[in-house]
């Protein structure tokens, strides 16, 4: 009988950890909320679980999002932004009070998965000039003592995601460099990562490659295969991930870390803002990394080893991000921001296609558009108006709705404005040149959108993913048999 339960106990344990290294080389997913139309947490947590994404890493702390994620069995990385790294590198008390507010109260039983924590986010970007580079390491020191002190340093890890720039190459991988006056900290860094066994984490972009280079070989954007291979001594690479990723793994080797694991923390490809930019693109470059990653292929240089972690992004469109880099950043989601997927896509977790969002608190079925009694000659300034406020994107070369006409681009803006103000009445008025409709005026491949109702979103985020009673129970089970194989060093 003994023996038995013994076997029994062996098998349940030889299949927890089983499954939790199949979850550690999962397609992840970026979570970014700089939207206006933010569906509820709880139903983008089921949106999650829905598509069977076991990772999620978020920009920040939100704690209407960490409460969602409470019992889901996600794995989650929360992020320090850049604005707290001052604070934090300069005040052990600062670091505790972080800590303690962004973790130690989420995590526990029925709690939030938390495995790690992001140090800033592309800090070392160049164009910020180094004005947070003296605060990284100081920072990751703090916070790990404050997380010693919590008892959550054996499983909740620090990582630092870089930007690709951090590195160069005067023409092949294995001539891979960190930036020069980067060297010494990427050393401290590497050396931090590698004894808490965290890995290096780079985002890689080859969108913005394709996109800022005219004379950059489309193919080797993708994972088809390029008639521009790069050709660097035995090595041949076809396409720009393996080359990004190599050049990454020859700058770590030149300075003693050249078996640190790697982490991808953002990659993907936007569907509209670019002449690049399409849906057939976006789908093709996905596809192609999900395959590339899952087949355990590895690269020229670390061949067999996939990245320890892929997380895409992004998961959801944010129609407020910054369009200085251009149109593009609006548009990153493999889902719509109401969850709505807009291509076909595996993301070799189970399901051959993506499931759609559900539950989500939409606004009236109602829009506002150009009023078509009225003479329109005055119209820019309020065009102007609405554009400023709301998302025109999709209206410019490029974009989804490009070449809808005058007054279809006029009824874009009104609607996209009128939906950001809840459609408040008074934001449909326009001088008397905007209507409010009950019919749906999108057209062809351009949606008119319908907004999200914040205060239903409020409500609906209480409860998180829904999982409120039984299911709840044997969520919290399976975390604690993970945290308990985590601390006896089986997973």
């Amino acid at each position: 009988m003994a023996a038995r339960a013994a076997a029994l106990l062996a098998a349940i344990l030889l299949g927890a950890l089983g499954a939790a290294r199949r979850a550690d080389t999962a397609i992840g997913v970026n979570w970014g909320t700089v939207s206006s139309h933010r569906a509820p947490p709880g139903v983008v947590v089921d949106l999650m679980r829905a598509n069977r994404i076991s990772k999620v890493k978020l920009f920040d702390a939100d704690p209407g999002v960490l409460r969602a994620l409470a019992g889901s069995g996600i794995q989650v990385m929360v992020g320090v932004t850049n604005g707290e790294l001052a604070s934090i590198a300069g005040s052990q008390v600062a670091a505790d009070a972080w800590v303690s507010q962004n973790v130690s109260r989420y995590v526990g039983r029925g709690g939030v998965d938390i495995r790690y924590i992001a140090v800033g986010n592309e800090p070392f970007l160049t164009s910020y000039q180094g004005q947070f580079e003296s605060y990284i390491i100081p920072a990751m020191t703090n916070i790990q003592q404050s997380l010693v002190k919590a008892n959550l340093a054996s499983y909740v890890k620090l990582v630092v995601p870089c930007n690709a720039d951090a590195y160069e190459s005067a023409s092949v991988p294995s001539q891979g460099v960190f930036r020069a006056e980067l060297t010494q900290i990427m050393t401290q860094l590497a050396a931090f990562l590698s004894s808490s066994g965290a890995p290096f984490v780079v985002n890689i972009y080859p969108f913005l490659s394709l996109y800022q280079n005219s004379d950059f070989p489309q193919d080797y954007a993708f994972f088809e295969g390029s008639t521009h291979p790069l050709v660097d001594g035995p090595n041949v690479y076809y396409n720009a991930f393996d080359g990004n990723f190599d050049t990454l793994v020859s700058a770590l080797g030149k300075i003693g870390y050249g078996n640190l694991p790697i982490a991808i923390g953002e990659i993907g490809w936007p569907t509209e803002g670019a002449p690049s930019a399409n849906l057939t693109a976006a789908r093709a470059f996905n596809q192609g990394l999900i395959n590339r990653i899952t087949s355990n292929k590895g690269t020229p240089l670390r061949p067999g080893v996939p990245p320890a972690d892929v997380y895409l992004f992004s998961l959801l469109d944010e129609e407020q991000k910054s369009i200085l880099p251009g149109n593009f950043e609006r548009h990153w989601g493999i889902f719509s921001f109401d969850g709505q997927a807009k291509y076909p896509l595996n993301l070799g977790l189970g399901n051959s296609v993506l499931k759609n969002a559900k539950g989500v608190p939409y606004l009236p079925s109602r829009w506002c558009v150009a009023n078509p009694a009225r003479n329109l000659d005055s119209v820019s300034d309020h065009m102007k108006l609405a554009c400023s406020m709301a998302d025109c994107t999709t209206l410019y070369y490029g974009g989804s709705c490009y070449g809808i006409g005058q007054k279809g681009n006029i009824s874009y803006a009104f609607n996209s404005y009128y939906q950001q103000q809840k459609q408040d009445p008074k934001s449909c008025d326009f001088g008397g040149l905007g209507m409010i409709t009950y019919l749906d005026p999108s057209m062809g491949e351009c949606r008119f959108l319908v907004g999200v109702d914040d205060i239903k979103s409020s409500s609906a985020a209480s409860c998180g993913t829904g999982c409120c009673g039984v299911c709840c129970g044997l969520w919290v089970l399976a975390f604690w048999v993970f945290m308990y194989l985590r601390m006896m060093g089986l997973a």
